[in-house]
């Protein structure tokens, strides 16, 4: 193949990248896709408003904190932190936030660019960047505006520097300024705890291998003062950073929300003994979420080098020095640890796979291109390999395309109705109580507070204490009422159902109800006797489940 025609098909190839990439940034304010697998995941009703009610709040309201309210901001500060200098530009607005979001995808593709090419060819580098940009699963949860997008950024800065370490001069520098960008990454989302062993794994790998940079398959005995240093540096640059931030946090008071975050992703384990083990079949089988062909893939290309590095070690080195590079090994080391994170919480969300995936991604084409270096059977398995891939290409791209020229505005368009209802029919204060309702205000500026998370201090304990102090005048819920929720209404308002508004596909919830809250006479508050206050009173008027 000749210079001229290789340069035009990698011309080609770089603009079919970049004309996926421009999908992520088309029509930001349309529905999260409908009729996905990931339908069921929360974040496209709460997360976004969620964690950026900080920014929201201050500047629609003038003051970023709400007592007795759910207050992320203290223990994941960078995220609203960059939506507030933002929305002095673009005012709040949920295409700004969503765009915030894929401007920091876009800073993704470039970085995992960058750091496959440390260690592979530009074909590896190209081939990972197209699984990311014609992924369906990633083009769903990169356009929300969510913490992943942000932190697999972050981690991707913090990879570059690692393993460009041995190359730098100022190596100690560079790994002061990893140890701060993990404290950005534990102050983005503090799952990032579990991306620690990867750089960890990068760091150590690239400091410590005795060939080539290219070529490393063997590590150092632990003598190595470079490395020693640059770990002891990483490390102090965190502590200090980090213990700084939450040196402010305590001074503040706000010492309670940090918690807060902690104790609401607590989940209840199972009693029997052996629940880990289907907690982590549960996790380890959400990867399906991500790819139904590359996840496998990957897992595959893993196993095979395991046993190319232990069992088949003295035909060949391909396995060993793969498991010993530091990109692979800490795209291994990664995914696995955010897997045991799921697995530790019980609880694994399709969101949380946006980290997994891009890992994954990144031994499909790291591992693929050490097989096809290869020469014989190896080869020929490699070419497989990107058979597969190929073929994952083709329909994952067919399906992003349909997403991106399909665009629906449902949840919009219900926002919108519902808070234009509530102006049109005056009840009281105009605030709303709703587990989306950080999420509405982040579309239609309504104030609102959460009616399922709050910090509970000696002035708010509960929901009930909050909407008594605040005193909302209207209420929404999805689909059905939680009875618990109905008790705390209950002990200071009777409920009238007024209007509903279509939004979403998920059958559970696709329906706001939205109700007016009218206080009790004379100000009195009814007492809980039992499961009195879980039931429709006679003075409410409900047409909807309670379950």
């Amino acid at each position: 193949m000749s210079n001229t025609l290789k340069r035009w098909i990698y011309v080609v190839w770089v603009l079919g990248i970049g004309a996926f990439a421009l999908l992520h940034a088309l029509h930001l304010g349309a529905d999260f896709p409908n009729h996905t697998p990931w339908y069921g995941d929360w974040a496209k009703y709460t997360d976004e408003g969620w964690y950026s009610n900080a920014a929201i709040r201050a500047h629609l309201f003038g003051n970023w904190y709400v007592p007795g309210d759910f207050n992320p901001a203290p223990a994941v500060p960078v995220w609203p932190f960059l939506e507030w200098i933002l929305f002095f530009f673009t005012g709040v607005t949920v295409e700004a936030a969503r765009g915030l979001a894929v401007a920091f995808f876009f800073s993704n593709l470039l970085l995992s660019y960058l750091l496959l090419r440390t260690r592979g060819s530009r074909r590896m580098g190209l081939l990972a960047l197209t699984l990311i940009v014609t992924s369906p699963f990633l083009y769903c949860f990169s356009r929300l505006a969510i913490l992943e997008p942000m932190l697999i950024t972050l981690m991707l800065t913090a990879l570059n520097i690692t393993v460009r370490l041995p190359r730098l001069r100022r190596r100690v520098g560079a790994s002061i300024l990893v140890g701060v960008l993990f404290t950005l990454m534990m102050l983005t989302k503090t799952t990032a705890i579990f991306l620690l062993p990867a750089l960890g794994w990068a760091l150590l790998a690239t400091l410590w291998q005795r060939d080539s940079v290219k070529a490393a398959t063997e590590l150092r005995p632990w003598n190595s003062t470079s490395a020693l240093r640059c770990v002891l540096a990483a490390a102090c640059a965190f502590v200090v950073s980090f213990g700084a931030w939450m040196a402010l946090v305590v001074h503040s008071g706000l010492y309670a929300d940090y918690k807060y975050l902690f104790f609401i992703n607590k989940y209840t384990k199972p009693t029997e003994i052996y629940w880990p083990v289907l907690s982590l079949w549960w996790s380890f089988h959400g990867g399906l979420w991500v790819d139904h062909i590359l996840i496998p893939l990957a897992g595959l290309l893993f196993v095979g080098a395991l046993l190319a590095a232990t069992a088949l070690s003295r035909r060949n080195t391909w396995g060993r020095s793969l498991l010993l590079d530091p990109v692979f090994g800490s795209s291994i080391v990664g995914a696995a640890g955010y897997i045991f994170f799921m697995t530790y919480q019980n609880h694994p969300q399709p969101r949380y796979f946006a980290v997994v995936a891009v890992f994954c991604f990144f031994v499909v084409a790291r591992g693929t291109e050490a097989l096809v270096d290869q020469a014989g059977m190896t080869r020929l398995l490699g070419r497989a390999a990107i058979a597969l891939a190929a073929l994952a290409v083709v329909l994952n791209g067919l399906l992003t395309f349909s997403y991106a020229t399909h665009p629906e505005y449902t949840f919009v368009i219900a926002a919108r109705q519902l808070t234009r209802y509530i102006d049109e029919h005056p009840n009281g204060n105009r605030l709303l109580v709703s587990i989306s309702g950080d999420e509405i205000t982040l579309i239609s500026h309504i104030p609102a507070l959460c009616d399922d998370f709050g910090t509970p201090t000696a002035a708010y304990p509960d929901l009930a204490t909050k909407l008594a102090r605040y005193q909302p005048g209207w209420w929404a819920t999805w689909n059905d009422i939680d009875p618990g929720t109905l008790e705390d209404i209950h002990t200071h308002f009777s409920l009238e159902q007024v209007a509903t508004f279509r939004a979403f596909d998920d059958p559970e919830r696709n329906v706001i109800v939205l109700f007016k809250l009218h206080p009790l006479a004379g100000g009195g508050v009814r007492e809980i006797d039992g499961t009195n206050l879980q039931v429709p009173l006679p003075d409410d008027k409900i047409d909807i489940p309670i379950q």
